[in-house]
């Protein structure tokens, strides 16, 4: 007799689906504002831009993964943060054009569906869009099993934000005599994991409960911090000051983020001794034997943000960052030369 399949026997359970969905419903809601539409479970999230704030809008939007930050939630069976890490990854990519975020959808593809782990990754993203003041909207869940890893999944998310048009921030007003600010970050945020877990995991063989006294933390809580947001601070500051430009320190480090807004005829020099280096980047550093180059094009290296502005507002807006309770350190400044990011005082 020939066997029956059916869905689920290939690998994709519909039920459990089904299952998730009811779970998250109620939390996804809890982000919506006034401006949402839709339902959970409509073919496409609806959002109505309120026009009598903005004269003359204009939308921005952004996409990313967590990348293989995602393989310490797997190792730490915790999935309850990344989902705030891909939401503040993506709000920040937008506040560097002064941006702020409306709503957010995020995309789910994963071997096996277990209904709880959904769920904690949807706890991460509603913490993160209530935090940044965005409402989740959508999402997708696609069961692959030939792709993942039972017990894997990948988590990208998709932010839409707004800003007048006449206060976009871009970097093209920026001028020889600019002053930098850098933002202190936690650790890694989400960019070099793929080289942070060769070196400790791999050559260091250490493990992700191994406490390392130099950290202060465990291996596996120090790497899975959040991925900071600065929007809060940084609306604070828009609302008296004007920026000129702002650049998220992401993948390719100080000088492969902060070239992207660089006019022609500017050169920005960085002093890498202006501000205090977190000890995960050293202990990654020693361990992988890594050339302090390599170290700053892949990883932040404690700068999660750099701010550009002119001279005469640098103080008032340190401050003012100061009272939100950020980091902030005078990391260097724009002079005239080739478009170009230069790092001295390794």
């Amino acid at each position: 007799m020939r066997k029956i399949i059916d869905y689920k026997k290939a690998g994709v359970d519909i039920n459990k689906a089904d299952l998730a969905k009811n779970r998250i419903k109620k939390l996804v809601r809890s982000t919506f504002d006034s401006g949402v539409l839709t339902d959970i479970g409509s073919f496409g999230g609806f959002y109505a831009l309120t026009q009598r704030k903005y004269k003359n809008p204009v939308l921005v939007s952004s996409t990313d993964s967590v990348g293989t930050k995602l393989k310490i939630a797997f190792q730490m069976k915790k999935h309850d943060t990344i989902g705030e890490d891909i939401v503040n990854h993506c709000v920040n990519d937008i506040l560097v054009h002064g941006a702020k975020p409306l709503f957010f959808l995020d995309y789910i593809g994963i071997g096996k569906l277990y209904p709880e782990v959904i769920q904690e990754i949807i706890k991460g993203l509603v913490r993160g869009c209530k935090k940044n003041n965005c409402s989740l909207i959508g999402g997708e869940m696609a069961q692959l099993p030939e792709f993942y890893k039972p017990d894997e999944y990948d988590l990208v998310g998709f932010v839409v934000g707004v800003v007048e048009r006449k206060k976009i921030i871009d970097g093209s007003k920026i001028v020889p005599g600019d002053i930098l600010l850098g933002l202190g970050s936690n650790g890694l945020h989400t960019n070099g994991y793929t080289l942070a877990r060769k070196v400790l995991f791999e050559i260091g063989k250490y493990k992700v409960n191994d406490y390392v006294k130099e950290l202060k933390n465990s291996t596996g809580k120090e790497l899975i911090k959040v991925h900071r947001s600065y929007v809060k601070s940084i609306f604070k500051v828009l609302e008296r000051y004007q920026l000129k430009g702002m650049a998220h320190i992401t993948g390719g480090g100080i000088q492969g983020n902060l070239i992207r807004i660089l006019p022609e005829g500017c050169q920005a020099i960085i002093d890498v001794s202006s501000w205090s280096i977190p000890p995960v980047f050293s202990f990654v550093q020693r361990t992988g034997s890594i050339e302090t180059e390599e170290m700053f094009r892949v990883f932040n290296m404690g700068i999660g943000l750099i701010l550009v502005m002119s001279k005469r507002d640098a103080d008032r807006i340190e401050k003012e960052l100061k009272k939100s309770g950020e980091k902030v350190y005078w990391i260097g400044e724009i002079v005239s030369g080739r478009k170009d990011v230069k790092l001295i005082n390794f």
